[in-house]
């Protein structure tokens, strides 16, 4: 049977690829699952190890598990400098290959920022840039833009600002959008008012049309709505509130994209307690 909304986590990789995520993902209920292939906020770029990534792409292919990997939190396509644009580039590129080479879905990365008004312009030059060479690369997983907490000048953080992020790659269908409620939360979209969530997924659709949100992170908030800050929450315990997350799992947005938990965990606990409260939701 082909499950409507799959739900999983963010997922350790820490002492091999397949030795480590295999066992989390079973042992969270993961039916979905989210992994760094670098440094999370470095730009090294490993090679991986092929036999890893064999295991790897057979254990999901068994689970009949989508996976998706995240690239580095460094990443900015909208950089003043010119360095990091270029860093930024190798690091999707890289990401998009190693994707490939375990069987990923799709690759999330975020927005991006200008750092400053000055700038705002020429960084979505760069975007396009730098976004249409990998967008026209056959046979890679697919690339997803996911707005960010707000604040420092962001390309994209509230939903409608993927009007003209999306026009700066000419619509480029192979672009996706992945959806974080914390992020949406720390941007100012209030999810937590009734309908709040309903209205901002509403919103998403009118900026983006029905079919390019392919991916969600599920994530409750430290921080008030507006504060840009972006501290993620256990579900239900956070300034969001379950309320929203029963909103989002039955929006008809929703139906049929994997959606990711990236709370606070030790080991595997706190994902498979998120993991399990999102299933009774759906």
């Amino acid at each position: 049977m082909l499950l409507d909304r799959r739900i999983g986590s963010h997922t350790k990789t820490s002492g091999g690829l397949a030795k480590a995520a295999l066992p989390y993902v079973d042992a969270a209920g993961s039916e979905t699952l989210q992994v760094y292939v670098s440094n999370s906020r470095g730009w090294a770029l490993p090679p991986g190890d092929p036999k890893q990534d064999v295991l790897f792409r057979d254990g999901i292919g068994e689970r009949g598990m989508p996976a998706y990997i995240h690239a580095a939190l460094l990443v900015n396509l909208g950089s003043p400098t010119e360095l990091t644009v270029e860093k930024s580039v190798a690091v999707l590129a890289h990401a998009l290959e190693r994707g490939q080479a375990i069987g990923a879905t799709a690759v999330v990365y975020h927005a991006g920022s200008s750092v400053d008004e000055a700038h705002d312009d020429k960084a979505f030059h760069q975007l396009r840039e730098a976004l249409l060479p990998l967008l026209d690369r056959p046979g890679l997983p697919q690339l997803l833009v996911e707005p960010s907490a707000g604040g420092g000048r962001s390309l994209a953080s509230k939903v409608q600002d993927l009007e003209r992020y999306l026009d700066a790659v000419d619509n480029h269908p192979g672009l996706g959008v992945c959806f974080d409620t914390c992020h949406a939360w720390a941007a100012g979209h209030d999810l937590a008012t009734p309908g709040g969530m309903t209205e901002t997924l509403d919103a998403l659709v009118a900026t983006v049309g029905r079919d390019r949100l392919k991916l969600i992170h599920a994530n409750d908030s430290k921080d008030a709505c507006g504060s840009t800050r972006d501290r993620h929450e256990t579900i239900g315990a956070g300034q969001i509130g379950t309320a929203a997350f029963a909103e989002l799992m039955t929006h008809p947005a929703t139906a049929g994209v994997p959606i990711i938990v990236e709370t606070p965990s030790v080991e595997h606990e706190g994902h498979a307690a998120d993991i399990a409260l999102l299933k009774s939701l759906r």
